[in-house]
């Protein structure tokens, strides 16, 4: 059962920054790819960012603000978000991929964190 918790988000100002962190446990961080997505009311759900062994993909519309790292040893995955925009606001999941690219599905997610950008 693979088991994955957000954390991290808040309310910030436009021009903020935040960093979310993505636990897993139950499986070995090394061997998997994980992504973030996003889901605001009224929007599609987008997929933000990912990260594999080697590999990273960003969204044009995070691409230069954001970045993706992860540490294996403490099983965490990081999503640093800068230059915050109104328009960054949603619930921030991770989840797990089967590869690290634009269109690869999500197989299992958190329950999110809330990113609220507003003046």
């Amino acid at each position: 059962q693979v088991e994955l918790v957000e954390s991290g988000g808040g309310t910030v100002q436009p021009g903020g920054s935040l960093r979310l962190s993505c636990s897993v446990s139950s499986f070995a961080l090394d061997y998997y790819t994980i992504g973030w997505f996003r889901q605001a009311p009224g929007k599609e759900r987008e997929g933000v960012s990912c990260i594999s062994t080697g590999k990273t993909y960003y969204s044009d519309s995070v691409k230069g603000r954001f970045t993706i790292s992860r540490d294996n040893r403490k099983k965490t995955v990081y999503l640093q978000m800068n230059d915050l925009r109104p328009d960054d606001t949603a619930v921030y999941h991770c989840g797990t991929q089967n590869m690290c690219s634009a269109d690869a599905p999500f197989l299992g997610w958190g329950q999110g964190t809330q990113v609220t950008v507003s003046s």
